[in-house]
């Protein structure tokens, strides 16, 4: 069998004028029997068109704060850095693969970003505006591969499916998070503090996303899952 080819949104540092990359995002996608391919960072529709018709599905990567006009926002000072390039390329080939039906798997930005380009919102900072009796470490310090804190999945969900658990110890490194969600996705799996930690689009093959960070321990048994049940729907392809 032929494996797929998957596009992975570049990490971009400013300072360097430089595209990057975690090496888990591609271990996590190669252990599962994809080839990961990271893709340059462009606003030409035409290129962004051909990536779209060359990839068998595309992993959507954390790093900046998504731009809060994306979701009808004025951008406030808890606000983090912003790279208005990744913002415009990620929201052209988004919409060209939920039009195409490509399988989708959004981490961390991942899951904010879907929200806001699907028309939901987002929480700019957490402990800023959402506040709860529930204290939940949302951006814990290193190292990244150790739980943060306890998530719990809808049964009905194919997260449930992917992972046979009604509730999992993840990592945890946002400020961000789903505010109001869109009325195209589902939620997966909630924090103790009912922030939403998982999504899905029921009307697609493969549009999944979750705010934790399985790039991070990739070879745990479930981020492994959840990186194979991604590269089995670009197999589909």
């Amino acid at each position: 069998m032929n494996k797929p080819m998957i596009g992975v949104l570049p990490l971009y540092d400013e300072e360097k004028e430089s595209y990057w990359m975690l090496p888990g995002y591609m271990k996590g996608i190669e252990l599962a029997g994809g080839i990961p391919v990271m893709l340059p960072l462009t606003m030409d529709v035409e290129i962004i068109e051909s990536i779209v018709h060359s990839f068998a599905g595309f992993l959507f990567t954390g790093g900046h704060d998504v731009d809060p006009l994306m979701y009808g926002e004025r951008e406030e000072l808890f606000c983090g850095d912003i790279c208005g390039e990744r913002d415009r390329m990620e929201e052209l080939l988004f919409q060209m693969v939920v039009e195409m039906d490509k399988p989708a798997f959004g981490i961390c930005r991942g899951i904010q970003l879907f929200n806001a380009l699907l028309g939901g919102t987002l929480y700019q900072d957490i402990p800023t505006q959402y506040q709860t009796n529930i204290q939940v470490n949302h951006k814990q310090k290193p190292p990244y591969d150790h739980p943060a804190h306890c998530v719990f999945i809808d049964k009905e969900s194919p997260l449930y499916e992917i992972l046979q658990k009604d509730s999992l110890y993840v990592n945890s490194y946002h400020h961000q998070g789903i505010k109001a969600l869109s009325k195209d996705l589902t939620p997966m799996a909630k924090a103790e503090d009912d922030l939403i930690e998982g999504v899905y689009m029921p009307n697609k093959k493969f549009v999944l996303a979750v705010q934790w960070h399985p790039e991070f321990d990739y070879k745990e048994e479930s981020s492994s899952r959840l990186f194979k049940a991604f590269v089995d729907g670009c197999n589909n392809e």
